[in-house]
């Protein structure tokens, strides 16, 4: 087998079990509706896409400390450092709140952090229909953080 091949095999590998581990993740500390996306039948540019639905911006904040905490843990690296959106006066869309979706991007997995009224104005799951789901976390977990 090709070298190259094969490493490309043992890399999506590796980086299937990290979006299943930071699924769980997520849902171990009340992500609501966590779900991860296999992107890569659809010749995406990235490989998983992980969308956990958040209650406050404290519980968002929680959930994002705990990512990064496993991104350390696990020599991952985030290659755009999540912002917040600048806030424009007078308009009342989900894009206009700081603290309605927060992206983390680890290049082959992408972390949607979303507030329901986000999650329902973007329709990730709906606009990417056509990727498998691979984990799926109904609801709130009953575990504590």
């Amino acid at each position: 087998m090709d070298d190259s091949l094969q490493n490309n095999r043992e890399s999506r590998s590796r980086e299937f079990q990290h979006a299943i581990e930071l699924g769980k993740l997520l849902h171990d500390h009340n992500g609501g509706e966590v779900i991860v996306m296999d992107m890569g039948p659809l010749d995406f540019w990235t490989d998983y896409f992980i969308i956990a639905t958040v209650t406050s911006s404290t519980h968002m904040a929680g959930l994002e400390r705990r990512v990064k905490e496993y991104i350390r843990e696990n020599d991952l690296e985030i290659l755009y450092p999540s912002r917040r959106p600048a806030v424009k006066r007078g308009q009342d869309s989900p894009e206009t709140h700081p603290d309605e979706w927060r992206l983390i991007d680890l290049g082959e997995i992408i972390i949607h952090l979303m507030t329901g009224k986000s999650r329902s104005f973007y329709e990730l799951e709906r606009l990417w229909s056509a990727a498998p789901l691979i984990y799926q976390g109904n609801a709130h977990s009953s575990k504590s953080s």
